[in-house]
């Protein structure tokens, strides 16, 4: 709870006949009104102004997050891996691009109106929302920063995130984002329609560790008491829909309760890695999670590969080959991902659908095979890089746009081309076979032995 003025939180009650400060008592759900006590969110707002006065709401013709009235989008199916370069930030004079139509939509499944599915943008500002508000009625957004500082004015207060950190902006609050410099805001969106997100179980692990509870952050309140004409944006259903007021919507003088937008600083992030061997699946490295109807299966998670010591001995230390029966969007905030080097940079995505094959490139294979490069009975502190993941138990459909775009790396597949034929029925020594085959594939990439 916070609150601008002090007493503005009317005592005993929520919903007093007369509410401090002439105020007008709103409340906000996030859930049923019958769910169990523990998963029921909601918050009590107390405004000036209720916000049912606005004028009629109409289709607009801003597109970003939702389609315009006069935009249509077609999203397909693609089984190939898919990667993507970042996306440059044009200056103004080009185009004006807030965070209302700066929004691209790379991947969606799912339909808003069943709250079933989620869907991966991207942004690129250049802009603030100058008396623009935007709702998106359709469900949650985690915001993930890649350059740029942005400042999020909610109705519950204000939240400022950098690249390193995120936010949270759930379903039905009214949000407005600024930007401090004009030339460098791009970052990531993941969008969930079902249910809200939260911290993953840590069964074994324990009480500790991953991301702690206490150092989520949500704002303090403030309000604002204009009379100004303000255009309100609503996602709905995933269109854009647009209506005017003459006050500002931040006008909430005080709030309680568990809905409230929040950030977490990804650097507090408590890594857990193995001190044996082999290297552990990726959901140990889960921020948060939007559970699904099955058990231990997500509608989507919030991964992260932040620096960390790595100590597993006599193993192959990046992530392994592998096909999985979930979705894995990638991206780069700062750095270097550990399994490629070079072409997954800052600002550009990865997607590796359901089963598609994937893994380290050449390059991060050999180098990481070979014990004259990488000594397994020496711990090694990785520092180079910060990357994350949306993962999803659905297949996702891709926007065209996205797969015909100049972004779009048609030769990405090229980074596995030249891994080494290292079969050799002869030799069964394992630490023999890696350095013997290893240094061949090396000195000579090209050369394939007949077997």
């Amino acid at each position: 709870m916070s609150e601008a003025l002090p007493g503005a939180l009317p005592k005993g009650q929520n919903n007093p006949q007369q509410c401090p400060y002439g105020l007008y008592a709103e409340q906000l759900s996030g859930t049923a009104f019958t769910l169990p006590r523990f998963k029921n969110q909601r918050s009590w707002l107390y405004r000036i102004h209720p916000s049912v006065q606005h004028s009629k709401m109409i289709p607009s013709e801003v597109s970003g997050l939702g389609r315009s009235k006069n935009e249509s989008r077609t999203f397909v199916v693609e089984p190939n891996q898919l990667r993507w370069n970042p996306e440059n930030v044009p200056s103004q004079a080009e185009i004006e691009l807030n965070f209302v139509n700066g929004i691209h939509t790379t991947a969606m499944h799912g339909d808003p109106c069943g709250k079933e599915g989620l869907a991966i943008h991207t942004y690129r500002v250049n802009s603030s929302m100058e008396k623009r508000s935007m709702t998106n009625a359709d469900g949650d957004l985690l915001i993930v920063p890649q350059q740029g500082i942005l400042t999020i004015r909610t109705e519950f207060g204000i939240i400022k995130i950098e690249p390193n950190e995120i936010c949270v902006i759930q379903r039905g609050m009214r949000f407005s984002v600024n930007v401090e410099n004009e030339t460098v805001n791009r970052g990531y969106i993941l969008e969930i329609f079902s249910s809200h997100f939260v911290l993953p179980d840590l069964g074994p692990i324990g009480s500790n560790g991953l991301a702690n509870a206490q150092d989520f952050q949500v704002p303090v309140a403030a309000y604002e008491n204009k009379q100004e004409d303000w255009i309100l944006y609503t996602k709905f259903g995933g269109d854009m829909f647009e209506m005017h007021q003459t006050f500002s919507p931040y006008n909430v003088v005080a709030y309680s309760g568990n809905y409230v937008p929040y950030k977490y600083d990804l650097r507090k992030f408590c890594c857990l890695n193995s001190v044996t061997y082999d290297h552990p699946d990726p959901s140990i490295y889960t921020v948060l999670t939007c559970p699904s109807h099955e058990s231990g299966t997500a509608v989507a998670d919030f991964v992260i590969f932040p620096p960390r010591w790595m100590a597993m001995e006599h193993s192959f230390r990046p992530p392994w080959f592998h096909r999985n029966t979930m979705t894995e969007y990638m991206g780069m905030i700062w750095g270097e991902y550990d399994a490629k080097k070079g072409g997954f940079v800052p600002g550009g995505a990865s997607l590796h659908s359901c089963m598609a094959p994937h893994g380290p490139d050449a390059t991060t294979f050999a180098n990481a095979s070979d014990p004259n490069i990488v000594d397994t009975q020496k711990p090694e502190f990785f520092d180079r890089g910060l990357a994350f993941m949306f993962e999803t138990c659905y297949i996702l459909k891709v926007n065209e746009k996205a797969l015909k775009g100049d972004d779009i790396q048609h030769d990405y597949q090229d980074c596995w081309k030249s891994m080494p034929d290292t079969f050799d029925p002869e030799n069964h020594d394992q630490e023999k076979f890696s350095k013997d085959n290893i240094m061949e594939w090396r000195n000579n990439n090209s050369k394939k032995r007949k077997l």
